[in-house]
């Protein structure tokens, strides 16, 4: 397959998007720096300040998921996944968003600290874009990481059908990598084994009303992600409108679990960096080189993957960084949906490898990424491995006390109740804080400077990785147990059915915040709070957009 270039013209503060392979050169020339596509920014001097400014433009496409499946999707300059838009600690990022599609669209900058009007939510910092328009983001990068950007307009459907792309701000650490790779998991919906006769076009994610959905993830007319009205769904050998344990009115499967069922029923195809199986680009390595491999989850399930024969660190989770990691040997990590985590090494094997998918599914062999080690044999040294638990960041690392403890005086405490019921079509499960759905969930009411302590607490039977817009938690206990690793800042944590997490945090960032789940079906079947600061000015919408911010 060839690879695509979209070339513009920096000059004119056009995008230019590297093909696949190409390197960004960091601070002095040290780090090789690769996503599958990245954005080269224009380049400006303003009030003294450098400022990196981007073009993203939204736009339908075609997309090679594979060497032999070509599927429509909904894009940032024409890839998925979007261009990688990287700058560094100081330095003023500017993001300018052309509208090219037929529908509103926004852009949220997911983990980063940004003011609140640039949050990208429609009816609440912004008006959603209209078809034609553009609009413009701008923030300082103050904070080092990897974190990502994904449509929050109708963003069940949006970002499902391709409308996401990575952050990169370079901290002082960067100089000290030799290869740094931007990974980015997804699942897909390509219509195969029995699904291509599935009808779901307009994807209703919790009755949102979507205008379209046809990921090619999806081949689609009508479908509500809530509702077990399947249709002509033949998955497999079934060849009937149901699936074994789903009915959930002869059966004892909870909401939330049959719901989730489904989903996975129908995403058969894991992809990483918008490919998967033999399309997914080698990580090129040298022996004794120091690699970051940058994970992000901007899918709805958990992966979990192992580095077989590799020993590596955990350096940073959600952009923040761990403290005194330790080595990891034959041990296996999981990444939730929305979570970030940079993986660091030294390159020690002498041949060939592959990072390995192990979640149980099919879909699994098609997300194996191979590492090709310089100077090595083409043949691929596998290393047999014992299964073994996931690493525990609530217990890796060596850091002490953190900001934050739990038997600090608090300004605010609340608890939050996650859990799921039948909605009053008694079809269509919807996702609840405190036994409410949006927009009848109480705020969390806060005041400058106030101390934050949140509980979580999931009474369902699905997984809820949770994200605050805007700010840093610290994790201070899980289960009811303080943790025993370094402290641990996150901005999207998941919270399995039976787990309490205790979190706490500084409102230090004013405006009004979202609070809600990261699987994104979920926030459209209401699991969605927010942080409303004393005084906000609430933000004034133009009812004739169309805004849809979940």
């Amino acid at each position: 397959m060839k690879k695509k270039v979209f070339i513009g013209a920096a000059s004119a503060g056009i995008v230019a998007i590297a093909a696949a392979g190409a390197f960004f050169y960091g601070a002095g020339g040290e780090t090789k720096a690769h996503a599958q596509y990245m954005a080269k920014p224009e380049i400006l001097q303003e009030n003294g300040q450098t400022v990196r400014s981007f073009e993203l433009v939204a736009k339908e496409a075609e997309w090679a998921l594979s060497k032999d499946k070509n599927v429509p999707v909904w894009t940032y300059n024409g890839v998925v996944p979007g261009s990688q838009i990287r700058a560094k600690v100081g330095e003023v990022i500017r993001v300018t968003l052309k509208n090219e599609l037929k529908v509103p669209t926004t852009i949220h900058w997911h983990g980063y600290p940004v003011p609140n009007n640039m949050d990208g939510i429609p009816g609440s910092t912004q008006n959603a874009v209209r078809p034609g328009e553009t609009f413009t983001y701008e923030f300082p990068a103050t904070v080092p990481g990897t974190y990502w950007y994904h449509s929050h307009q109708d963003s069940a459907n949006q970002e499902d059908l391709g409308l996401y792309g990575t952050l990169v701000v370079e901290g002082p650490d960067q100089a000290q990598i030799q290869r740094d790779y931007t990974l980015v998991l997804d699942e897909w919906n390509t219509g195969s084994q029995g699904h291509a006769g599935m009808n779901m076009g307009e994807m209703d994610h919790g009755k949102m009303g979507s205008e379209r959905m046809d990921h090619g993830k999806t081949n689609s007319e009508t479908m509500n992600h809530g509702s077990m009205n399947m249709g002509g769904m033949d998955h497999g050998s079934h060849g009937n409108t149901s699936m074994p344990g789903m009915e959930h009115s002869n059966s004892q499967v909870p909401p939330g679990a049959m719901h989730d069922q489904m989903m996975q029923a129908m995403y058969t195809t894991f992809s990483v960096n918008g490919k998967t199986g033999d399309a997914i680009e080698p990580l090129e390595v040298a022996k004794g080189e120091r690699v970051r491999l940058r994970f992000v989850n901007a899918g709805f399930q958990s992966h979990t993957l192992r580095l077989p024969g590799q020993e590596y660190k955990i350096a940073s989770a959600d952009g923040q960084p761990i403290k005194d990691p330790a080595v990891i040997k034959d041990q296996p990590f999981t990444i939730a949906p929305g979570e970030r985590y940079d993986i660091e090494f030294v390159a020690s094997r002498d041949g060939d490898w592959v990072i390995e998918s192990l979640n149980k599914t099919e879909a699994a062999k098609g997300m194996r990424i191979p590492v090709k080690v310089q100077g090595a044999g083409a043949k691929e040294n596998s290393v047999a491995q014992a299964e073994a638990a996931p690493v525990d960041l609530t217990a890796y690392g060596q850091g002490g006390k953190g900001v934050f403890g739990l038997d600090m005086k608090y300004d605010q405490e609340y608890q939050m109740d996650l859990g799921e019921k039948m909605g009053k079509d008694g079809m269509d499960p919807v996702f609840t804080i405190n036994g409410e759905t949006y927009p009848d969930i109480k705020p969390l009411n806060v005041k400058k400077g106030d101390k934050v302590k949140v509980t979580m607490v999931n009474k369902g039977s699905s997984d809820h990785p949770m994200h605050l817009h805007g700010h840093f938690f610290q994790v201070l206990s899980k289960n009811g147990k303080a943790l025993t690793g370094s402290p641990l800042m996150k901005d999207t944590l998941n919270v399995k059915p039976g787990e309490s997490y205790v979190v706490a945090f500084e409102a230090d960032n004013p405006g009004e915040w979202m609070f809600h789940c990261h699987d994104l079906h979920h926030a459209a079947a209401g699991m969605v709070n927010s942080v409303l600061y004393e005084g906000h000015q609430k933000f004034v919408e133009d009812p004739t957009v169309g805004n849809k911010a979940h």
